[in-house]
Formats: C-alpha cells, structure tokens, sequence
C-alpha cells in the first residue's frame, strides 16, 4: 500500500511538468502592473495582466522569464523597464546580469505556472524533492 502511495504521489507531482506553462506576459513600457506585480491582489492580476500559455519550440520547453532593465541616457536620468514572458533558451543561472553599452539588464528564469510574477525565483524542484523524501523518511 505504501509503495502504491508513493508512486501515486510521485506521478501525480510530474503530471504538472508535462502540460505547458503559464507566464504572465506583459512589459512595463504599456503596463505599470509589469514593474512588480506582487502589490496587487489577485482578482486585480487577472484583469489586467494576463498568463500565457508557452508550449514548447521544437525540442526546447518554455520556462517563464523576467528582464528588469535599466536604460541608461546620457544627460538624462535612468529608466527601468520590466518585461516578462516565455523562454526556450535556458541559462546555466536561474538568474544572470549583462552590462550593455546603453543598459543594464538582469534575466531570471523560473520554471513554475506564473513565477515570473514573483521578486525572486524559486527552483520548482526543490520543493518537490524536499516534499517527497520528508514523505519518505516519515513512512520508513
């Protein structure tokens, strides 16, 4: 019966990661909402920024991605732009920075349904990991 429980557990968690996933899309340039999306409650985030669902390019699956730049002019103060969206290329990094000659840009990449909404990325499979094997040890 345990063993039933386990697997069943276990097949039900990579359900999720076979279906595609869902990124909020948006860029601050036309939406405001975009910069940080965590101060609103969610019936505000539904109306107004909408999830996409990715699906996959070729052999690649989509991840959900945010770009916070920062737009460097000359005799002009700095702008920050935040875009969010569906990758294919994945980093080595969930997250990374680039020093462009006109911007500044950090790209972080996270792997579950609408996590680009959030500050900070958080690896899905720790979780997972962390979850099954308490479940294990507490049933040895």
């Amino acid at each position: 019966m345990l063993k039933f429980l386990v697997s069943a557990l276990l097949a039900s968690t990579c359900v999720q990661y076979a279906r595609a996933i869902q990124c909020y899309e948006c860029s601050s340039v036309n939406n405001t909402m975009c910069l940080d999306p965590t101060i609103y409650d969610k019936e505000t985030l539904q109306k107004f920024m909408t999830l996409t669902d990715c699906g996959t390019h070729g052999n690649q699956e989509y991840f959900c991605r945010k770009i916070i730049q920062t737009i460097l002019r000359k005799g002009h103060d700095s702008e920050v732009r935040v875009h969010r969206g569906c990758g294919w290329v994945r980093s080595r990094k969930d997250c990374y920075k680039a020093d462009n000659e006109d911007h500044l840009e950090t790209v972080c990449q996270c792997f579950d349904d609408g996590c680009n909404a959030a500050n900070s990325v958080v690896a899905g499979w720790t979780i997972l990991v962390a979850s099954t094997t308490a479940i294990l040890n507490k049933w040895r």
